[in-house]
This record gives structure tokens, sequence and C-alpha cells, in this order.
């Protein structure tokens, strides 16, 4: 029941691609010589939480992507997966994910975004030394995480100051019964970052918390620094290093234009602390419409 899933994501690529090329050829941001230099790699928009993408009033950023992820020593604990030995072991897990994200600008500092994986598959296997009664591989598969975002421009960007904004994150626990999969409890996430365009790029640095409703948990939570650097009207490119708790990833992005409207994003992550994945590579493409 699962399979339906993946024609009807590739269907909505080609929708989006039909609608983008048929409407107007508006730039998704001012021309150069209209924005002042500090925001000439990204225009006057919010940013959103996808890594060099940034959402004006009244216009929707729609992006139907792929992920990959594996980690070939991934930390697990039989408990956890029904097996009850409270030990911590490291195997190899992937996952593969088909989401859909979405964004929307409610005025010029305001905006809200929802992101879910409609399709998701993760296969954990068994550590050599765990002696417990976990099978040599265990796979889930399914719907996977959904989260919602408002996020806010507190401090406009001025050439001698940067940008100060801050966004509220919320997970929704729909998968209460999976184990690889999804999110079990609600989660809560406020953060901050500031943003500052220079003339040889642009700086994102951003740091939230996450809360646990359940078991009144408060625990740092993501924290990234970004560089974005626009090549050329059509080749924008990002590079990040992003982190949660002990989990370090340094990721690279390129971003093409193949219409004003229409942006291919192509990122890979690789894994610079034990715990992170090895390889995360994405593709995915972002249709503008306003």
């Amino acid at each position: 029941m699962q399979r339906p899933i993946v024609p009807t994501f590739s269907a909505l690529v080609l929708v989006g691609l039909a609608l983008s090329s048929s409407g107007r050829a508006e730039q998704a941001t001012p021309a150069p010589d209209t924005v002042p230099f500090y925001q000439r790699d990204r225009g006057p928009g919010v940013p959103t939480s996808l890594f060099g993408t940034y959402v004006q009033a009244g216009e929707l950023l729609v992006y139907p992507f792929y992920e990959f992820t594996l980690n070939r020593d991934q930390e697990y604990k039989p408990a956890e997966l029904g097996y009850g030995l409270d030990q911590d072991f490291r195997a190899k897990r992937t996952d593969h994910e088909a989401l859909l994200f979405a964004a929307y600008g409610i005025q010029e500092n305001l905006a809200i975004e929802i992101e879910s994986a409609l399709w998701t598959t993760a296969n954990q296997a068994k550590a050599t030394d765990d002696p417990s009664g976990v099978p040599s591989e265990v796979t889930e598969s399914g719907f996977g995480d959904t989260q919602a975002e408002l996020r806010w421009r507190l401090v406009r960007e001025r050439e001698d100051r940067p940008e100060l904004f801050s966004y509220f994150e919320l997970t929704f626990p729909f998968q209460k019964d999976r184990l690889l999969i999804g999110t079990q409890e609600w989660e809560i996430v406020p953060g901050i970052g500031l943003v500052k365009g220079t003339r040889w790029g642009t700086w994102t640095t951003r740091a939230s918390l996450t809360y646990l409703p359940l078991d009144g948990t408060v625990e740092f939570g993501e924290y990234a620094l970004e560089y974005m650097k626009k090549l050329s009207e059509r080749w924008r490119t990002v590079l990040s290093v992003e982190g949660e708790q002990d989990e370090v990833a340094l990721i690279a992005e390129a971003q093409v234009f193949l219409n004003p409207r229409t942006c291919l994003k192509l990122n890979n992550g690789f894994g610079l602390t034990s715990k992170a994945p090895d390889l995360a590579p994405e593709v995915g493409v972002v249709f503008s419409f306003r």
C-alpha cells in the first residue's frame, strides 16, 4: 500500500514545472541594481528553514524533494526497539524519504512553513556484538516527520548591522507507535538567528532549544553556520556546518535556477563527528508562485 506514494510524488514535481514555466516570468528576487549590496545574494525575503532560501510577502514556495541518509554506525538501544536490553550499540542504518515543503510570506516580516515526509522507510541493522533478540534487520515504512514553523524578522539588516530573525517550530506526534520513523511525542523548538550580507557572500548563524512537553525536558537544539554566494543569475552555492548535540555535519549545496521561478537544489551532507550520518544527499525543485 506504500508504493503509490512514489509516482504521486513524481507527479507533484512535473505539475510544478508545468505551472512555473507557464506563469509570468518575473524575478524571484529584485534585479541586482535595485537592492543594496548586502541583499544581492538573496533579496529582501524572510529566511526559511531551507538552506539559502527566502520567501517574500505574498509568495508561495513549494519544494518536493528526496533525501537519502546513510549512517554506517548508527547508535541504537535494543530496549527502544522492544527487546529489553538498555545498552548502546552501533550498526548501519539507511533512510529513504520523499518529502514536501511549503512556505508562504504572510507579510514582509512574517512567514509560515510546513514540511512533511509523505513517505519514508528506515532500515536498522543489528550490531555484531548485540546479544539481544533484535533481528538482523529492523525495517519500518510509512508516513514520517511533520513539522510547522512560524518565522519572523525582528530587526531588518542595514549596512552597519545584521538582520535578526526568530522562529517557532512545532513537531507533531503522528507516529506514536513507530520505533524508527516519525515522531512519537510533541516537540517545541524556539530559535533565533542572524543574517549578514557582504560583498563576498552572505553569512547566517542560528541556534535553538528543544522542549519535550511530555517529560518537561529542555535541550540545546540545532545550531548552524551558513555561507551563501550568488555566482550568477542562474547559480548560487551554499556551505553550512550544522549540528545537534554531538552530531555535526558539513553540507554543500548547489542551486540552479532553471527559470526565474524554478530552482533545482542539489546538496549532500558529510558527517564530521562519529554519530552524525556519513552521507545525506538531497535533490529537489523549489517552485515560486506569486
